[in-house]
């Protein structure tokens, strides 16, 4: 048995995204009531009482359904506070999607939200719960390095060509993110600016690395045939796949930090739920996890876009910029839209279901039909990860 399109199709009628910056003076609940008043007053049909159902994701920033409850005074609805690493927000989603699709709920609400400016940590906040000492114990950089000489190996590609790929992947999605008021870093960055920045891992420097930031998402989820009655334009979800890594890539000899074996699979069940043959020719767009550069060359590969060992050539020649064969990060992906991590695969839907309204202004892809959101969570060889096909027709 492996996982199945549902019985039922099911439609985003109406999102809601605050900006991903340093909301200094802003609570996790003043960030998930700003996202949730947008999403709502896109409808104007539509209140809270509407919604039968509701899922919050954080990873740190609020405990039990009661994370969502409370600021916006639900009563007597049924909350569920989800985690998933950082694919945490696309848990969310996926949990709504699955129960207004059995029928059990007519309007259900995914919501995701991360306050990391008010932790005490530079990076992610994660209380990790006690192992046998046999984990690897690095940073989130340091781990994602890896990747980089690991694919200069398998593929015979040169130090200074790898270089160029990975600053043409953060000048890409920084010049996309210029154009996104919504996003952490509006400016654009040059080449040389990627190169010098300080480093941190390996070859990574500041600029091969996500934002923190502080911000939330939501979305309202109906039948695909209800979905007229609220929208006129609403984005039908056509496949989505989601894999729990065994961990075992670190465990044994095998794996070579090339590949993401657990979105590779992810991304199968959804193009098979989506009726998709050849991703690299059908999909319009796509947003994927960019938490650093090197790993948006790998997941080129791993998502069928780009053959092995070719995508740092893609990268380069421009398939994947925003006036590409198939723009990828136009939002400006977790590099520069930041990166709140139980909101940020929201965010993606957020993007995509933004392009297929044809509502992305000047960063809009023209005749958008289908669109790809990819989300994982944790480090190579052991990483949790999400794959959704979302398209404006259903």
């Amino acid at each position: 048995m492996g996982s199945r399109r549902t019985s039922q199709d099911v439609a985003i009628v109406a999102m809601g995204c605050t900006p991903f910056r340093d909301h200094w003076h802003s609570s996790a609940d003043d960030l998930l009531v700003a996202a949730v008043r947008e999403c709502v007053g896109a409808l104007p049909t539509v209140t809270l009482d509407d919604v039968d159902a509701f899922w919050v994701g954080t990873q740190g920033s609020g405990l039990s359904g009661q994370t969502l409850a409370r600021p916006l005074r639900l009563v007597g609805k049924p909350v569920t506070r989800v985690e998933n690493y950082c694919a945490t927000g696309s848990e969310a989603f996926r949990n709504a999607a699955f129960a207004v699709a059995s029928g059990a709920y007519d309007m259900v609400m995914a919501t995701g939200v991360e306050k990391l400016k008010d932790s005490s940590y530079s990076g992610l906040s994660a209380v990790l719960p006690p192992a046998d000492g046999t984990d690897v114990d690095w940073t989130a950089p340091a781990g994602f390095s890896l990747l980089a000489p690991a694919y200069q190996r398998a593929y015979g590609v040169d130090e200074r060509d790898m270089r160029r790929a990975l600053t043409k992947v953060a000048t890409k999605n920084h010049a996309n993110g210029a154009l996104n008021e919504r996003a952490q870093f509006r400016r654009a960055v040059t080449a040389e600016a990627v190169e010098n920045s300080p480093r941190i891992a390996g070859p990574l420097g500041v600029l091969d690395c996500s934002g923190v930031s502080d911000g939330a998402a939501a979305a309202i989820l109906v039948r695909a045939e209800d979905a007229y009655r609220y929208t006129d334009r609403p984005v039908f979800l056509r496949g989505m796949g989601f894999v729990a890594g065994s961990g075992a890539g670190l465990a044994t000899d095998g794996y070579d930090f090339t590949t993401f074996p657990e979105v590779v699979e992810a991304a199968r069940q959804a193009y098979e739920q989506a009726g998709v043959t050849d991703p690299a020719t059908e999909i319009s767009l796509a947003e994927v996890h960019d938490c650093f550069t090197p790993t948006e060359v790998v997941l080129m590969e791993d998502l069928g876009f780009s053959a092995r060992g070719t995508a740092w050539r893609d990268i380069l020649d421009g398939r994947y910029d925003l006036g590409g064969a198939l723009p990828v990060n136009t939002d400006g992906g977790l590099k520069s839209f930041g990166h709140p991590i139980g909101a940020t695969g929201l965010r993606m839907m957020f993007e995509c279901f933004t392009q297929l309204r044809g509502a992305a202004g000047d960063r809009q892809v023209p005749g958008a039909r289908l669109a790809l959101a990819q989300n994982l969570g944790g480090q190579p060889g052991s990483c949790v990860a999400f794959v959704a096909v979302l398209g404006a027709e259903r």
